[in-house]
């Protein structure tokens, strides 16, 4: 089998979704669990964008051993300086330049001729290569880029001293067919193309990025770049987690295969939702909630008889589980430990199983039965902890069909003080945020705000998502509670506090305009 190098930029591209805001914490998460997935590469941030951004790759790269910490730069030196520094601490290092290639970016973006950009790289890749002895260049807009100019470019990093050149559909305008040209022309006109690994970094503005990864690998590419989740900007990249599957159940065509640890992706997919607040559809391959699920006669029937007959993968194989252990109220703290490690949570700590078997007894009290899903979303909710200036105490709310709705917040500060306000609103939410915005002082605009069921039935656990927008930072607020107000309440909060201690730390993105792959 041909290995498939597994290049992953959830937290580089897949931040730059709108409305996703990492914090360091949370980057750090998500990198360790990329980790553990068996991800070969990842790209961490864009350590030039911001001061943030570089703490964020620098605390990445010290954190993960075991794949290799990559960081985006510019073809400029001053972005190659601020990689260089953000990857001092890593176990193994690789600088990601960039410079666009084709007619639109060079006459609108770069106003470079077609010798200048050739000159703007080669210096670059020669620059970096006296910090990095592996550099990935990637042509910005190489899909459109006219191919012989592609072939001159490729030419151009091989000989300056690139380890992976990358070709990135930067607008997800391709075709399988066209893409997979690309990659065959490459590597039968490029001279020391034997030298480098080729990579495919697909945008899914067409809804192709994944056919037109598989379709690079078929004609040679040795490195796929992807999100998990598919999350990105526009209409997100490359699914990693649909790519890896489909190598291992079509073995038999592609010949290939990734070195993911699959029981993983659902963990992994799970957690990247969480922290991001971008909610996986129901209907996403592989990792959606209805992936596996059968609800016409016809096909339970199938599944009854033999389950090959309408599931050519087992749930299993991506770290799904059902488990026949029913928790409820007098389940002890045992049967609960094993629930936790037979849900993969078997890296916490003795503190941190007292915590959740807690909130599980306080969760128990209001349902029937407890769910895998109601704990995963219990445990999930706080896994990563922004500093809480202000804590939810309470709410008070008077309402009817007949009269203004009226919210009482009671918020305790960082300093034990209790703050408690009341405000009308056109509804209770609304209410509710006026009050949560007099007791914080915080001036804010309410973006985005989305609640879903996170489990089933009458008692089920909602879930909100809140984006707030403050000058020119933006944020995400979760909360999760049988009572969807509460929930409303508990996000908007938490939403306060990520954007106080954005502000604290520094850690806002100033791209401005900057085109990334």
């Amino acid at each position: 089998m041909r290995k498939i190098y597994v290049f992953d930029t959830t937290l580089r591209d897949g931040e730059q979704s709108p409305g996703v805001n990492l914090n360091t914490q949370e980057k750090v998460e998500i990198a360790l669990q990329l980790e553990r997935l068996g991800v070969d590469r990842i790209e961490a941030g864009f350590p030039a964008a911001s001061p943030g951004d570089l703490k964020s790759v620098s605390e990445v790269a010290e954190a993960v051993k075991n794949s290799s910490i990559i960081g985006l730069s510019r073809s400029r030196e001053q972005d190659i300086e601020a990689a260089r520094e953000a990857l001092k601490k890593a176990e193994d290092p690789c600088l990601h330049l960039f410079l666009a290639t084709s007619p639109i970016h060079r006459q609108y973006k770069l106003r470079m001729e077609k010798q200048q950009v050739l000159e703007t790289a080669e210096a670059a890749i020669r620059y970096a290569k006296k910090y990095f002895s592996k550099i990935e260049f990637s042509p910005e807009d190489a899909a459109r880029t006219e191919l012989d100019f592609l072939c001159e470019v490729t030419e151009m990093a091989v000989r300056a001293g690139a380890t992976v050149v990358n070709i990135p559909d930067t607008v997800g305008f391709m075709t399988p067919d066209e893409f997979g040209n690309i990659f065959k022309t490459l590597r039968e006109n490029v001279p020391g193309i034997e030298k480098i690994q080729l990579s495919a970094h697909c945008h899914d503005d067409l809804g192709m990025a994944t056919a037109n990864a598989l379709a690079a690998i078929r004609n040679g590419a040795e490195q796929i770049e992807g999100t998990l989740n598919g999350i990105g900007e526009r209409a997100g990249n490359t699914s990693i987690e649909e790519v890896a599957m489909a190598l291992e159940t079509r073995k038999d065509y592609y010949q290939a295969a990734t070195s993911l640890k699959l029981n993983e992706i659902y963990r992994t997919s799970r957690l990247v939702s969480k922290l991001t607040g971008m909610v996986v559809p129901g209907n996403k391959a592989i990792v959606g909630a209805n992936a596996f699920a059968h609800e016409s006669g016809i096909h339970q029937d199938g599944m009854l008889k033999e389950k090959t007959t309408y599931e050519i993968m087992s749930p299993e194989t991506i770290g799904l589980k059902e488990s026949k252990l029913v928790l409820g109220k007098l389940s002890g703290k045992h049967a609960f430990s094993e629930k936790l490690v037979d849900l993969g949570y078997d890296d916490l700590n003795e503190d941190q199983i007292k915590e959740a078997f807690k909130k599980f007894k306080n969760l128990a009290d209001k349902k029937k039965n407890v769910s895998d899903e109601d704990i995963r979303a219990m445990l999930e909710e706080k896994l990563v902890n922004t500093p809480e200036v202000f804590t939810l105490e309470r709410i008070d709310l008077s309402y009817g069909n007949q009269s203004i709705p009226n919210a009482t917040i009671r918020i305790k500060t960082y300093e034990d003080a209790i703050v408690e306000e009341t405000q009308e609103g056109n509804g209770s939410v609304d209410a509710i945020y006026n009050a949560i915005d007099k007791a914080t002082q915080e001036k804010v605009k309410l973006e985005d705000y989305t609640i879903k069921s996170v489990t089933h039935g009458k008692d089920a656990l909602g879930e909100v998502h809140v984006v707030l927008k403050q000058d020119d930072v933006t944020v995400t607020g979760r909360g999760v509670s049988t009572d969807i107000l509460d929930a409303s309440a508990r996000a908007y909060v938490d939403a306060i506090n990520r954007l106080i201690d954005k502000r604290n730390t520094g850690s806002v993105n100033k791209r401005g305009n900057i085109t990334l792959i």
